[in-house]
């Protein structure tokens, strides 16, 4: 198997107010913040153009469902198809069916304390 997470490809949070939160980033912290957040750019060891996604949600989502946390994690992998195949081997919880979007391919789990995983193999280059 190759790789499995290369990095961390987002951090997402419940909030009660969307806007308000992303306007305090931006005003105290200098967030360029758009609709879905805010987009960190940076090259990997190789040179690579890569992207970390920074996202509040509503507080009412469903999108970390099952888990009962206010946050998930997305990481960065290789292989997404492989992975998950080798997860669920592993008798790792898997989350819904693989998606795939012009920006990269999404797959779902648990880890060991219930909280939800977003893996995503990127298409960094459909950003640019």
């Amino acid at each position: 198997m190759k790789k499995r997470v290369t990095g961390i490809g987002g951090l997402f949070f419940k909030t009660k107010n969307l806007k308000a939160t992303k306007d305090w980033y931006k005003k105290h912290l200098g967030f360029d913040t758009d609709d879905y957040g805010c987009t960190f750019w940076w090259k990997d060891k190789d040179g690579k153009d890569c992207s970390t996604q920074w996202s509040p949600f509503a507080e009412d989502t469903k999108y970390y469902h099952p888990s009962k946390k206010d946050f998930m994690f997305n990481y960065r992998v290789e292989n997404l198809h492989e992975l998950i195949a080798a997860l669920k081997e592993e008798g790792v919880t898997i989350v819904g069916e693989i998606e795939e979007y012009d920006y990269g391919k999404f797959g779902w789990i648990l880890d060991n304390d219930g909280n939800k995983i977003e893996l995503w193999e990127p298409i960094d280059s459909a950003f640019q």
